[in-house]
């Protein structure tokens, strides 16, 4: 099986290159995400724990999906098929902002990602893949954003790093 490489980026999300994934997180370099929020029609959010055997955050809870497009795939098209492969689910996804972050992870790794932000609304319950999925739960964004700062080392730095920005879109786009 060929290594998953990622699509190396500048600080604009303009291509420069292409890397091994793991090679990417240890050496830091700045490459393409996206992340995907999925609502229902009570605006809970999907979250997903990661499965307990990833190589990073394994076992904390996160946003619905997320992964990186291969070198030759569109964004959109990574996030559709992704969220099958994860989540078991298919949903229109809609693009609503990005962000770059960086943020050191467990196992000397460093996310630093153009990370690219989409909303789904759906009430088909996931099916979630085993190998990447531990457990999942819908909660409301309040309560959500009061646990961020009461347990915030049980998530992913990504999703504390964009919290503020999802709730000020989801306000706009669910509320």
């Amino acid at each position: 099986m060929r290594e998953e490489e990622v699509i190396l980026v500048d600080e604009n999300d303009l291509p420069i290159g292409k890397m091994p994934k793991l090679k990417a997180h240890l050496d830091g370099r700045l490459h393409r995400a996206f992340s995907i929020f999925i609502f229902n029609s009570s605006g809970q959010l999907l979250l997903q724990q990661r499965a307990l055997d990833k190589y990073h955050s394994a076992g904390k809870w996160t946003n619905t999906c997320c992964s990186h497009p291969r070198p030759g795939e569109l964004t959109a098209e990574a996030a559709h098929r992704r969220l099958k492969e994860e989540m078991g689910m298919e949903c229109t996804l809609n693009p609503i902002f990005s962000f770059s972050y960086r943020a050191e992870v467990e196992n000397g790794l460093i996310e630093n990602e153009y990370d690219h932000v989409y909303f789904g609304l759906t009430d088909t319950l996931p099916i979630p893949n085993p190998a990447e999925v531990a457990d999942f739960k819908y909660v409301a964004m309040e309560v959500l954003a009061l646990d961020l700062v009461e347990n915030n080392t049980i998530y992913t730095e990504w999703l504390k790093i964009c919290f503020d920005q999802v709730m000020v879109h989801y306000r706009k786009i669910l509320v």
